[in-house]
C-alpha cells in the first residue's frame, strides 16, 4: 500500500523526534485518505550522511543542519 519516505540529515533528530514525525505524518495522511489506508501505510525515515546533502550549491553537514534548526 502507500509508502512515504522522509529524508533527514544524520544525527540531527532524536529517535523520539523521528517517531513523532512518523506518527504525525501518518495521522495527516489518514485525514486525507481515511483510516483503512492510514493503517496500511508504511513510513520510512532515511538519514543522509553528513556532507552528502546539497543545499544552496554546497554540501550540508550535520553541524550546519543543527545550526539551522537552532535558528527556528
Amino acid at each position: 500500500m502507500p509508502l512515504i519516505d522522509i529524508q533527514v540529515m544524520e544525527g540531527v533528530f532524536t529517535d523520539e523526534e523521528k517517531g513523532a514525525m512518523i506518527a504525525k505524518v501518518s495521522d495527516a495522511f489518514g485525514e486525507v485518505v481515511g483510516a483503512t489506508l492510514r493503517d496500511a501505510t508504511s513510513i520510512r525515515v532515511h538519514e543522509v550522511k553528513s556532507g552528502s546533502w546539497g543545499y544552496g550549491g554546497k554540501p550540508l553537514t550535520t553541524e550546519d543542519a543543527k545550526a539551522m534548526r537552532a535558528r527556528g
